[in-house]
């Protein structure tokens, strides 16, 4: 599946909130709690390409999308168009910086709001509200995004993400024990918001290295290796490809992919697994506060298990799906990257075409609008829907119907895998 990566680095401070006596009414309390005095919560999310959407509303608002992302420190209103000024209370303005190859972004906290997602609830809560929708998540998601926001979920409460059921369960951290029925007990390490785990190991023939990487739910990619603070021993693959890696703060990520032999997470073995290698300029220069990081894990690894996340006692719980641990891991074989429009984001655009692929090889072009897939209608299905399809079965025949400058046009290729 084509993924989004999102890498996002704040340079704020002082917005903590005080955590509320559980014995206070609601509406008394402040910061994360759950609400009615629950030890537990569920709350459904939609999985969009690779990366954990749920719904939130914030001030009474109407249900907004939001994507959980353990690498956020606070929670960031990306469409400033869902709180109208009138309605918050701004208090000061403050500098973003993030991976990405653009500068850094402007925005404004606002203070005293409520949060509430299902039986989550947030009072008092400071937000980071950015003066335009600059990532525009919405076109590479396919779906309405309006903010990011995980880690002060993630400290409050133990967390499981259940990729198979689409469900998160939130659980007050003195009220869960670990058993081994619910799988692997690995150490983490939680510094600065983020989140670090030295139990991945990257094998290169008999040759192994351990790594210390970041566990992200908002990096759609499998797996992201920064050559330059784990080389010489991790190289470039003999096999590459140049790519859009993903987004972050500050604009686009690109770099290269490639395939690694073997990876061991914890005790479990996945083969053959792809690996991003971004460039230094949208990246590493970037993170200098993140000085320990050789990569990060990121969705399209993290879905093969049901994970659950103890900030506190600083471990997480690993239980791999058969199934999906049987998947294997692929990358789109068409060439095209697209970008949903539209007030439904079902209508799609070629947003690139890369170089020799069989999709330039039929003459697709940047911004033509795809309107048939096969014998779909594009309109029926979803960017992941659409992602999906172009990366499975190499030398299947797929064809295209296509909108360009009023012409309607047909391109017709075979799936090719590129790496």
């Amino acid at each position: 599946m084509k993924t989004l990566g999102l890498v996002i680095g704040l340079l704020c401070c002082g917005l903590a909130t005080r955590a509320g006596d559980p014995r206070m009414p609601d509406r008394d309390r402040y910061g994360f709690f759950l609400t009615q005095n629950r030890k537990w919560t569920r709350i459904p999310f939609q999985l969009h390409s690779n990366l954990i959407v749920v719904p939130v509303r914030i001030n009474n608002s109407d249900t907004l999308n939001f994507i959980l992302d353990t690498g956020v420190s606070h929670t960031i209103i990306t469409d400033p168009t869902v709180l109208p000024h009138g309605k918050t209370k701004m208090t000061r303005r403050i500098k973003l910086s993030g991976a990405g190859e653009g500068t850094s972004l402007m925005a404004n906290i606002a203070i005293d709001n409520t949060l509430n997602m299902g039986g989550l609830q947030a009072n008092h809560h400071n937000v980071v509200i950015l003066d335009e929708d600059i990532l525009k998540l919405s076109e590479y998601v396919g779906t309405p995004i309006h903010g990011i926001f995980g880690y002060e979920v993630f400290e409050h409460f133990v967390v499981n993400i259940d990729f198979q059921r689409r469900e998160l369960t939130l659980m007050k951290p003195d009220k869960y024990r670990y058993r081994k029925r619910r799988g692997e007990q690995v150490p983490i390490i939680v510094q600065d918001t983020k989140v670090y785990t030295d139990a991945l190991t990257v094998f290169d023939g008999e040759k192994s290295t351990p790594l210390r990487v970041v566990l992200d739910t908002g990096a759609g990619h499998a797996l992201l290796l920064d050559q330059s603070r784990s080389a010489p021993v991790m190289q470039l693959p003999e096999k590459v490809i140049r790519a859009q890696l993903g987004r972050g703060l500050n604009g686009v990520i690109n770099g290269s992919m490639g395939r690694i032999g073997k990876v061991r997470f914890g005790s479990y073995e996945l083969a053959n697994i792809l690996a991003s290698f971004p460039d230094s300029i949208s990246y590493r220069a970037k993170l200098i506060d993140m000085p320990q990081r050789q990569g990060n894990v990121g969705c399209e690894l993290l879905r093969r298990f049901n994970v659950t996340f103890n900030y506190r006692d600083q471990y997480i719980v690993m239980k791999p799906v058969r199934r999906m641990m049987r998947e294997q891991f692929e990358h789109d074989m068409s060439g095209l990257e697209l970008r949903a429009k539209g007030d439904h984001f079902r209508s799609y655009y070629v947003d690139h075409v890369a170089e020799g692929s069989p999709a330039q090889q039929a003459g697709l072009h940047e911004g033509d609008e795809v309107l048939f897939i096969n014998k779909s209608s594009a309109k029926d299905l979803t960017i992941s829907d659409i992602y999906k399809l172009l990366q499975q079965g190499e030398g299947r025949e797929v064809s295209f119907l296509i909108r360009r400058s009023g012409q309607l046009i047909v391109a017709a290729f075979a799936l090719k895998r590129m790496i």
